[in-house]
Protein backbone atom coordinates (compact mmCIF):
# COMPACT_ATOMS: atom_id res chain seq x y z
CA UNK A 1 0.00 0.00 0.00
CA UNK A 2 1.00 3.20 -0.96
CA UNK A 3 0.56 6.95 -0.61
CA UNK A 4 2.06 10.21 -2.17
CA UNK A 5 1.59 13.26 -0.13
CA UNK A 6 2.10 16.31 -2.34
CA UNK A 7 2.95 19.59 -1.19
CA UNK A 8 5.53 22.31 -1.24
CA UNK A 9 4.81 23.64 2.48
CA UNK A 10 8.11 23.85 3.90
CA UNK A 11 9.11 21.10 5.54
CA UNK A 12 10.00 22.84 8.87
CA UNK A 13 7.60 24.04 11.78
CA UNK A 14 9.02 27.33 11.76
CA UNK A 15 8.55 28.18 8.24
CA UNK A 16 5.51 25.32 7.50
CA UNK A 17 3.63 26.03 10.62
CA UNK A 18 0.56 24.28 11.29
CA UNK A 19 0.31 22.81 7.65
CA UNK A 20 3.70 21.43 8.37
CA UNK A 21 2.52 19.89 11.53
CA UNK A 22 -0.55 18.34 10.36
CA UNK A 23 1.02 16.46 7.26
CA UNK A 24 3.61 15.30 9.02
CA UNK A 25 1.76 13.70 11.92
CA UNK A 26 -0.75 12.75 9.45
CA UNK A 27 1.95 10.97 7.29
CA UNK A 28 3.33 9.28 10.67
CA UNK A 29 0.14 8.30 11.91
CA UNK A 30 -0.80 6.52 8.57
CA UNK A 31 2.44 4.93 8.44
CA UNK A 32 1.43 3.31 12.08
CA UNK A 33 -1.30 1.66 10.29
CA UNK A 34 1.35 -0.54 7.51
CA UNK A 35 0.78 2.02 4.56
CA UNK A 36 3.31 3.52 3.03
CA UNK A 37 3.42 7.27 2.51
CA UNK A 38 5.60 9.31 0.71
CA UNK A 39 5.95 13.00 1.12
CA UNK A 40 7.12 14.92 -2.17
CA UNK A 41 7.82 18.14 -1.39
CA UNK A 42 11.07 20.52 -2.74
CA UNK A 43 14.48 19.50 -1.35
CA UNK A 44 15.48 23.12 -1.13
CA UNK A 45 13.54 26.33 -0.59
CA UNK A 46 13.47 29.14 -3.09
CA UNK A 47 12.96 32.85 -1.86
CA UNK A 48 10.50 33.18 -4.03
CA UNK A 49 7.96 31.08 -2.33
CA UNK A 50 5.40 31.38 -5.06
CA UNK A 51 7.31 30.67 -8.27
CA UNK A 52 8.76 27.46 -6.53
CA UNK A 53 5.51 26.58 -5.63
CA UNK A 54 4.31 26.99 -9.58
CA UNK A 55 7.11 25.18 -10.40
CA UNK A 56 7.23 22.18 -8.17
CA UNK A 57 3.51 21.94 -9.76
CA UNK A 58 4.82 21.47 -13.19
CA UNK A 59 7.55 18.87 -11.92
CA UNK A 60 4.82 16.73 -10.66
CA UNK A 61 3.15 16.54 -14.27
CA UNK A 62 5.95 14.61 -15.35
CA UNK A 63 6.40 12.06 -12.56
CA UNK A 64 5.28 8.53 -12.84
CA UNK A 65 2.53 7.96 -10.27
CA UNK A 66 1.79 4.22 -11.59
CA UNK A 67 3.32 2.69 -8.35
CA UNK A 68 1.12 4.35 -5.93
CA UNK A 69 -2.36 3.34 -4.81
CA UNK A 70 -3.86 7.20 -4.30
CA UNK A 71 -2.12 11.09 -5.09
CA UNK A 72 -3.13 13.64 -2.13
CA UNK A 73 -2.22 17.14 -3.01
CA UNK A 74 -2.36 19.68 -0.28
CA UNK A 75 -3.80 23.01 -0.92
CA UNK A 76 -2.97 24.06 -3.77
CA UNK A 77 -0.45 21.42 -4.84
CA UNK A 78 -1.97 18.63 -7.46
CA UNK A 79 -3.33 21.73 -9.82
CA UNK A 80 -1.50 20.44 -12.69
CA UNK A 81 -1.87 16.89 -12.32
CA UNK A 82 -2.85 14.93 -15.07
CA UNK A 83 -4.16 12.12 -13.13
CA UNK A 84 -6.83 11.74 -10.54
CA UNK A 85 -6.29 12.90 -7.04
CA UNK A 86 -7.41 14.34 -3.81
CA UNK A 87 -6.86 17.85 -2.71
CA UNK A 88 -6.86 17.92 1.15
CA UNK A 89 -7.49 21.37 1.66
CA UNK A 90 -5.27 22.58 5.42
CA UNK A 91 -5.82 26.61 4.67
CA UNK A 92 -8.01 28.42 1.84
CA UNK A 93 -5.76 30.67 0.14
CA UNK A 94 -8.71 32.70 -0.85
CA UNK A 95 -9.47 33.20 2.72
CA UNK A 96 -6.34 33.93 3.76
CA UNK A 97 -5.70 36.50 1.15
CA UNK A 98 -8.39 38.65 2.40
CA UNK A 99 -6.45 39.57 5.42
CA UNK A 100 -3.09 40.31 3.56
CA UNK A 101 -1.86 43.81 1.75
CA UNK A 102 -0.04 44.93 -0.78
CA UNK A 103 2.57 41.99 -2.54
CA UNK A 104 1.61 39.65 -0.36
CA UNK A 105 -1.88 39.87 -0.84
CA UNK A 106 -1.28 39.78 -4.66
CA UNK A 107 0.95 36.57 -4.64
CA UNK A 108 -2.16 34.99 -2.29
CA UNK A 109 -4.60 36.01 -5.06
CA UNK A 110 -2.49 34.06 -7.28
CA UNK A 111 -2.09 30.92 -5.51
CA UNK A 112 -5.40 30.76 -4.39
CA UNK A 113 -6.16 30.82 -8.37
CA UNK A 114 -3.81 27.40 -8.65
CA UNK A 115 -6.06 26.03 -5.41
CA UNK A 116 -8.85 26.99 -7.69
CA UNK A 117 -8.30 24.94 -9.80
CA UNK A 118 -7.07 22.26 -7.42
CA UNK A 119 -10.07 21.47 -6.08
CA UNK A 120 -12.33 21.64 -9.09
CA UNK A 121 -9.89 19.23 -11.07
CA UNK A 122 -9.84 16.70 -7.60
CA UNK A 123 -11.73 13.38 -7.57
CA UNK A 124 -12.35 14.79 -3.88
CA UNK A 125 -12.10 17.19 -1.77
CA UNK A 126 -11.30 16.52 1.69
CA UNK A 127 -10.44 19.92 4.32
CA UNK A 128 -10.39 20.02 8.29
CA UNK A 129 -13.62 21.90 9.35
CA UNK A 130 -17.03 22.98 8.55
CA UNK A 131 -15.50 26.77 8.45
CA UNK A 132 -13.08 25.87 5.66
CA UNK A 133 -15.89 23.55 3.85
CA UNK A 134 -18.16 26.89 3.39
CA UNK A 135 -15.38 28.78 2.64
CA UNK A 136 -13.88 26.73 -0.21
CA UNK A 137 -17.81 26.18 -2.01
CA UNK A 138 -18.17 30.23 -1.27
CA UNK A 139 -14.88 31.56 -2.89
CA UNK A 140 -13.95 29.27 -5.18
CA UNK A 141 -17.97 28.13 -6.68
CA UNK A 142 -17.41 24.10 -5.85
CA UNK A 143 -21.01 22.63 -6.24
CA UNK A 144 -20.46 19.75 -3.62
CA UNK A 145 -19.32 20.21 0.16
CA UNK A 146 -15.83 19.06 0.94
CA UNK A 147 -15.38 16.26 3.45
CA UNK A 148 -14.65 17.12 6.57
CA UNK A 149 -11.53 15.64 8.01
CA UNK A 150 -9.97 17.23 11.21
CA UNK A 151 -6.84 18.04 12.28
CA UNK A 152 -4.62 15.64 14.36
CA UNK A 153 -2.62 15.64 17.00
CA UNK A 154 -0.13 12.76 18.65
CA UNK A 155 -1.26 12.89 22.14
CA UNK A 156 0.93 9.78 23.47
CA UNK A 157 3.94 11.78 21.75
CA UNK A 158 2.90 15.41 23.34
CA UNK A 159 1.92 13.59 26.82
CA UNK A 160 5.21 11.94 26.72
CA UNK A 161 7.36 15.23 26.11
CA UNK A 162 5.08 16.95 28.66
CA UNK A 163 5.97 14.42 31.21
CA UNK A 164 9.56 14.82 30.45
CA UNK A 165 9.65 18.41 30.97
CA UNK A 166 9.69 19.75 34.72
CA UNK A 167 7.24 23.18 34.40
CA UNK A 168 4.49 23.82 36.18
CA UNK A 169 2.85 27.44 36.46
CA UNK A 170 4.69 29.91 38.89
CA UNK A 171 1.73 31.05 41.63
CA UNK A 172 3.68 34.25 41.96
CA UNK A 173 2.69 35.03 37.99
CA UNK A 174 -0.57 35.12 35.47
CA UNK A 175 1.19 33.82 32.23
CA UNK A 176 -0.69 34.51 29.04
CA UNK A 177 0.79 32.31 25.95
CA UNK A 178 0.70 32.63 22.43
CA UNK A 179 1.65 30.70 19.62
CA UNK A 180 2.13 30.93 15.53
CA UNK A 181 3.69 32.35 12.86
CA UNK A 182 3.33 36.61 12.50
CA UNK A 183 1.24 36.88 10.02
CA UNK A 184 -1.78 39.71 10.16
CA UNK A 185 -4.55 37.66 10.28
CA UNK A 186 -3.05 36.05 13.45
CA UNK A 187 -3.69 39.36 15.08
CA UNK A 188 -1.07 39.23 17.53
CA UNK A 189 -0.80 43.16 17.57
CA UNK A 190 -4.34 43.16 19.17
CA UNK A 191 -2.93 40.84 21.70
CA UNK A 192 -0.01 42.93 22.43
CA UNK A 193 -2.80 46.03 23.16
CA UNK A 194 -4.87 43.90 25.43
CA UNK A 195 -1.87 42.70 27.18
CA UNK A 196 -1.03 46.63 27.54
CA UNK A 197 -4.63 47.37 29.08
CA UNK A 198 -4.31 44.37 32.12
CA UNK A 199 -0.81 44.73 32.84
CA UNK A 200 -0.46 47.51 35.64
CA UNK A 201 -4.20 45.50 36.72
CA UNK A 202 -3.02 41.58 37.07
CA UNK A 203 0.34 41.13 39.57
CA UNK A 204 3.03 39.11 38.12
CA UNK A 205 0.92 39.58 34.26
CA UNK A 206 3.56 37.97 31.38
CA UNK A 207 2.75 37.28 28.22
CA UNK A 208 5.28 34.78 26.31
CA UNK A 209 4.82 34.87 22.65
CA UNK A 210 6.37 31.47 20.71
CA UNK A 211 6.81 32.52 16.83
CA UNK A 212 8.31 34.07 14.21
CA UNK A 213 6.90 35.44 10.55
CA UNK A 214 6.70 38.34 8.40
CA UNK A 215 5.66 40.96 10.96
CA UNK A 216 8.04 40.39 13.17
CA UNK A 217 9.49 43.50 13.38
CA UNK A 218 6.56 45.18 13.66
CA UNK A 219 5.26 43.51 16.59
CA UNK A 220 8.25 43.73 18.40
CA UNK A 221 8.32 47.30 18.14
CA UNK A 222 4.29 47.36 19.93
CA UNK A 223 5.10 44.83 22.42
CA UNK A 224 4.55 46.20 26.10
CA UNK A 225 6.98 45.62 28.92
CA UNK A 226 5.10 42.89 30.34
CA UNK A 227 5.35 40.50 26.52
CA UNK A 228 8.45 38.28 25.67
CA UNK A 229 9.48 37.60 22.20
CA UNK A 230 10.47 33.35 22.33
CA UNK A 231 10.89 33.40 18.67
CA UNK A 232 11.11 29.59 17.05
CA UNK A 233 11.53 27.12 20.10
CA UNK A 234 12.00 23.07 20.19
CA UNK A 235 9.08 20.92 20.93
CA UNK A 236 10.69 20.13 23.89
CA UNK A 237 10.58 23.71 24.86
CA UNK A 238 7.63 24.87 23.10
CA UNK A 239 6.00 21.64 26.02
CA UNK A 240 7.39 23.39 28.76
CA UNK A 241 5.68 26.67 27.50
CA UNK A 242 2.32 25.23 27.74
CA UNK A 243 3.03 23.30 31.05
CA UNK A 244 4.11 27.03 32.67
CA UNK A 245 1.46 29.09 31.14
CA UNK A 246 -2.18 29.71 33.31
CA UNK A 247 -3.97 30.46 29.90
CA UNK A 248 -3.67 30.15 25.88
CA UNK A 249 -4.44 32.74 23.65
CA UNK A 250 -5.20 32.69 20.32
CA UNK A 251 -6.16 35.78 18.76
CA UNK A 252 -6.65 35.46 14.89
CA UNK A 253 -9.34 36.37 13.13
CA UNK A 254 -8.61 34.07 10.17
CA UNK A 255 -8.24 29.70 10.74
CA UNK A 256 -8.79 27.12 8.70
CA UNK A 257 -8.55 24.69 12.14
CA UNK A 258 -5.66 25.52 14.82
CA UNK A 259 -3.79 22.98 15.62
CA UNK A 260 -1.80 25.21 18.48
CA UNK A 261 -5.85 24.98 19.96
CA UNK A 262 -4.87 20.80 20.12
CA UNK A 263 -1.76 21.37 21.79
CA UNK A 264 -3.34 23.77 24.43
CA UNK A 265 -6.12 21.02 25.27
CA UNK A 266 -3.38 18.61 25.49
CA UNK A 267 -1.58 20.55 27.65
CA UNK A 268 -4.35 21.06 29.62
CA UNK A 269 -4.78 24.40 29.86
CA UNK A 270 -7.57 26.98 29.57
CA UNK A 271 -7.87 28.85 26.24
CA UNK A 272 -8.80 32.17 25.56
CA UNK A 273 -9.60 32.77 21.68
CA UNK A 274 -11.33 35.12 19.52
CA UNK A 275 -14.34 33.81 18.08
CA UNK A 276 -13.87 33.76 14.18
CA UNK A 277 -13.05 31.27 11.70
CA UNK A 278 -13.15 27.37 12.67
CA UNK A 279 -11.79 28.24 16.25
CA UNK A 280 -15.76 27.72 18.24
CA UNK A 281 -15.96 25.03 16.19
CA UNK A 282 -12.89 23.34 17.14
CA UNK A 283 -12.70 24.55 20.91
CA UNK A 284 -16.64 25.63 22.05
CA UNK A 285 -15.47 24.97 25.34
CA UNK A 286 -13.08 28.14 25.42
CA UNK A 287 -13.69 31.20 26.69
CA UNK A 288 -14.28 33.55 23.30
CA UNK A 289 -14.14 37.10 22.54
CA UNK A 290 -15.06 39.28 19.90
CA UNK A 291 -12.22 38.86 16.96
CA UNK A 292 -10.07 42.00 16.78
CA UNK A 293 -11.17 44.08 19.89
CA UNK A 294 -8.67 44.47 22.15
CA UNK A 295 -10.88 45.43 24.85
CA UNK A 296 -13.06 42.27 24.60
CA UNK A 297 -9.67 40.40 24.97
CA UNK A 298 -8.30 42.33 28.10
CA UNK A 299 -11.52 42.00 30.08
CA UNK A 300 -11.63 37.78 28.79
CA UNK A 301 -7.64 37.29 30.32
CA UNK A 302 -8.88 39.43 33.33
CA UNK A 303 -11.64 37.58 33.97
CA UNK A 304 -9.43 34.25 33.50
CA UNK A 305 -7.12 35.57 35.82
CA UNK A 306 -9.84 36.63 38.62
CA UNK A 307 -11.60 33.07 38.49
CA UNK A 308 -9.49 30.51 38.68
CA UNK A 309 -12.72 27.81 39.12
CA UNK A 310 -13.42 28.79 35.51
CA UNK A 311 -9.98 27.91 34.40
CA UNK A 312 -9.84 24.57 35.12
CA UNK A 313 -13.46 23.98 34.29
CA UNK A 314 -12.47 24.96 30.41
CA UNK A 315 -8.85 23.21 31.02
CA UNK A 316 -10.85 19.94 31.80
CA UNK A 317 -13.50 20.56 28.96
CA UNK A 318 -10.17 20.66 26.93
CA UNK A 319 -8.53 17.59 27.88
CA UNK A 320 -11.59 15.82 27.39
CA UNK A 321 -12.38 17.10 24.15
CA UNK A 322 -9.21 16.46 22.86
CA UNK A 323 -9.09 12.89 22.57
CA UNK A 324 -11.61 12.65 19.41
CA UNK A 325 -8.36 14.53 17.68
CA UNK A 326 -5.86 11.69 18.40
CA UNK A 327 -3.94 10.44 15.53
CA UNK A 328 -4.85 6.90 15.08
CA UNK A 329 -8.66 8.20 15.06
CA UNK A 330 -8.34 11.26 12.45
CA UNK A 331 -6.21 9.06 10.33
CA UNK A 332 -8.63 5.99 10.06
CA UNK A 333 -11.01 8.78 8.99
CA UNK A 334 -8.85 9.91 6.52
CA UNK A 335 -8.26 6.65 4.85
CA UNK A 336 -11.90 6.66 5.14
CA UNK A 337 -12.86 9.55 2.99
CA UNK A 338 -9.93 8.40 0.83
CA UNK A 339 -11.45 5.13 0.03
CA UNK A 340 -14.83 6.82 -1.04
CA UNK A 341 -13.20 8.74 -4.00
CA UNK A 342 -13.29 5.09 -5.80
CA UNK A 343 -10.19 5.57 -6.63
CA UNK A 344 -8.32 1.97 -5.88
CA UNK A 345 -11.37 1.46 -3.33
CA UNK A 346 -10.25 -1.51 -1.96
CA UNK A 347 -6.74 -0.73 -1.40
CA UNK A 348 -7.52 1.43 1.90
CA UNK A 349 -10.50 -0.99 3.66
Amino acid sequence: MRIAFLTSTPQSIDAGSGTYVGIATLAAAIRHRGIEVDIVAPRVRWPAYTLQRRWFNERLRWRDWSGYNALVGFDLDGFRLPVPHVASIKGVIADEAGHETGLVRRLLHLQAEWEHQNVHRAARVITTSLYAARRIQQLYTLPETPCVVPELIDLDAWRDVFESVDAAPDPARFAVLSVGRFYPRKRIDVLLEAARRVEDHIPGFELRVVGDGPQNRRLRALAPRSATFLGTVSRRALAAEYKRCDVFCLPSVQEGFGIVLLEAMAAGRAIVAAASSAVPEVAPHALLVSPGDAESLAEALFLAWRDPALRHTIARAGSERVRVYDAPIVAAQFLEALALTGIHHAAFR
